[in-house]
């Protein structure tokens, strides 16, 4: 573990309040005393604990007994206290991240710069572990799967919206960069990863402020706010075999610029149409090494799946409308993947 400090001094503490929340707990939480970390400490003393205090993603512990055995009766509450204790750290370290920019005197650019990317890092076996235990199949909490999976999701959400906030806060200051084709920029952050079938795993990314489709600005007018990697792996795994990657996206197209209008004659509520579609490629050819290195930015196109309307979808309940579209849950009768993993599986044999 690295010993250097990401910054040097005491941080002012005049204007904050020890302990304050910036977002609510879930409605099923009580609250519980925080453990008694220090107010300013370095991303490297807190990365350790935070690792071995966070259950593996891979194989998240059953919080309900196996078939046969009598209900459980332990409260939710009491059940969630570990995982929401985790997730008050994680807030807490969030607030420190923001009286850094606030009393920035204190702190060089090039330290804050490094930390953002540092501490979104550190956040990543948690939303593994919300994700793959709330959404993955088969369920593992058996009769309780359905209240314990809103409850692992309204967490993860919560999170995922302090986290975008943050970056965006940074982001005002200049101490870090959204513009997509930078490669060190945080235009984006992954947000868990979970499995809809043997062969095809499901990783969530947010896009901190909405960003066009594409450099290129095509298809015009159109924005993307999530995206969506579906990972399918041939079973059984044969040599020379690899993953396929396909792209899904959560964008909206603004309708005053689609249709000529201006603000003052255009209704706010009909500015954003929602939709979730799949990136479609149109070049250059995969086994095209040349073309590939000619090309500055790979073309494509939106195949849209599902409209959702002129109203956001939350982070979760978008999450929740690609699921039912990849297991033909949507009634997509001309949607590739409306059959769902049924005939996924049935194309691999």
């Amino acid at each position: 573990m690295a010993t250097e400090q990401w910054f040097v001094g005491p941080l002012p503490q005049d204007d904050l309040e020890p302990g304050a929340q910036p977002c609510g707990e879930p409605s099923w939480s009580t609250p519980l005393g925080r453990p008694g970390d220090p107010p300013t400490v370095g991303l490297e003393d807190v990365q350790e604990p935070l690792l071995e205090a966070s259950p593996s993603p891979s194989s998240p512990e059953p919080l309900a007994p196996g078939p046969g055995s009598a209900p459980p009766r332990l409260p939710l509450d009491t059940m969630f206290s570990p995982i929401s204790e985790q997730l008050r750290y994680l807030l807490k370290k969030a607030d420190d991240f923001q009286s850094y920019l606030i009393y920035r005197d204190h702190v060089h650019k090039e330290q804050l710069a490094k930390a953002m990317p540092t501490f979104l890092k550190m956040c990543e076996p948690y939303f593994l572990y919300l994700e793959a235990a709330a959404r993955s199949v088969p369920p593992i909490y058996g009769a309780l799967q359905e209240l314990v999976r809103k409850g692992l999701l309204e967490i993860s959400q919560q999170l995922t919206l302090r986290l975008e906030q943050l970056v965006l806060m940074y982001a005002s200051f200049g101490f870090v960069d959204l513009e997509e084709t930078d490669p060190l920029s945080i235009s984006c952050f992954f947000c868990g990863r979970f499995s809809i079938s043997p062969s095809h795993e499901v990783s969530i990314f947010r896009y901190c402020a909405p960003a066009a489709y594409t450099a290129s600005r095509f298809p015009r007018y159109l924005y993307k706010k999530m995206r969506w990697n579906l990972e399918t792996t041939p079973e059984p795994r044969g040599e020379g075999q690899d993953s396929h990657v396909e792209y899904y996206f959560l964008c909206y197209r603004d309708t005053w610029e689609d249709t000529g209008k201006s603000l003052a004659n255009s209704c706010p509520q009909i500015q954003k149409l929602w939709s979730i579609g799949r990136w479609v490629p149109l070049g250059p050819a995969e086994d095209d090494l040349y073309s590939w290195i000619l090309c500055p930015q790979p073309p494509g196109d939106y195949q849209q799946l599902l409209t959702i309307g002129f109203e956001e979808p939350s982070h979760m309940l978008a999450t929740d409308l690609l699921v039912q579209i990849l297991t033909g849950q949507a009634g997509l009768a001309g949607s590739p993947n409306a059959a769902g993993p049924a005939a996924w599986a049935a194309q691999e044999s």
